[in-house]
């Protein structure tokens, strides 16, 4: 495994980080017998950052981490999230407090290192969304997981970085968040460049540069497009987290890629795997798993290393078609 900086924190971590959410459910589905053997098989591989929220399994993910990272000699760096809406905006400090409060009792710690903002920062308010002055503002979201910080409940703290760009752009630009999760894949790399015009999706233009201005960490979510980029089989997992995407255009695009990039570079999960970690502006990669192998094959996957500039021109002809290109 290789590591890599993780922003302005002086933490180094492992390229792949084990994501503990209900799309691949590794830690929420499974036996005990299968969830203890998932943790100590990604933590034998040098997966040294597992991620969790309190929506992930109404909570079971983080119960589950609570006795599973009781085992291990070495726990990892852990991070966890709050989502916050519109519900909350006459109290974003007490729901931020008593998000952070539940978090710690499910996972059975006194602190976690990363504490990140799960909602949406668009334009509006909305059930799961917080607009840029509801984070930024005295009394907001920013000053109430600051006080967190303070009181020594985590080490850091981060935003999703999945909503509008431009006010998502406006709270990296304030300096006070450490990392962003930020939507990125092989049939969507906006994040990081200007794309063509053809091209369909979600675009998120400018918040890798944002972010790198602020020196900020990066974890690269959504590595497999909700699945899309990992197998052609549907699960009824197939989550859309993000505006202008849809299932159609994604399995679409995913089909592109494929016949793009062949079988040279390993599964498309592989290869999935390896075009998130060819930025190296990228701290680390979070994948999903449903089996221990998964977490094998990604782990396999970076050690490959980044996708050849070759591989990286045939997926750029795919942008250029856009989803016609299946």
């Amino acid at each position: 495994m290789k590591y890599r900086r993780f922003g302005r924190t002086g933490l180094l971590v492992s390229e792949i980080a084990l994501g503990c959410g209900a799309q691949g459910g590794i830690v929420i589905d499974p036996d005990d017998e299968t969830k203890r053997a998932a943790v100590k098989r990604a933590l034998g591989l040098g997966i040294n950052w597992f991620d969790t929220a309190a929506q992930y399994g109404g909570g079971k993910s983080e119960e589950a981490l609570g006795w599973l990272l009781k085992e291990v000699d070495e726990p990892p760096y852990l991070s966890t999230k709050i989502m916050l809406g519109a519900d909350h905006a006459g109290d974003f400090a007490g729901a931020v407090a008593r998000g952070v409060e539940g978090s710690l009792l499910r996972l059975d710690c006194g602190s976690v290192d990363l504490l990140q903002l799960h909602s949406h920062i668009e334009d509006m308010r909305a059930p799961r969304a917080v607009t840029a002055d509801d984070v930024l503002r005295p009394g907001g979201v920013a000053e109430a997981m600051e006080r967190a910080r303070d009181a020594g409940l985590c080490r850091f703290i981060g935003l999703s970085a999945l909503g509008d760009p431009a006010e998502t752009k406006k709270v990296i630009a304030s300096g006070r968040f450490d990392s962003a999760q930020v939507y990125y894949n092989t049939i969507n790399p906006s994040a990081a460049r200007a794309m063509p015009a053809a091209w369909r999706g979600f675009d998120s233009a400018g918040i890798v540069d944002a972010c790198r201005t602020q020196d900020m960490a990066i974890l690269a979510v959504r590595v497999f497009a909700a699945g899309f980029l990992a197998t052609r089989q549907r699960t009824g997992r197939e989550s859309i987290l993000t505006a202008d995407t849809d299932h159609e255009t994604e399995a679409r695009m995913a089909e592109g890629a494929r016949a793009a990039l062949g079988d040279a570079h390993g599964t498309l999960a592989e290869a999935a795997v390896r075009f998130a970690l060819t930025g190296e502006y990228v701290s680390t990669a979070v994948i999903g798993p449903a089996r221990i192998d998964h977490i094998e094959e990604a782990c396999a996957a970076a050690e490959r290393g980044p996708l050849p500039d070759d591989a990286l021109a045939r997926l750029e002809r795919l942008y250029e078609t856009g989803p016609g290109a299946a």
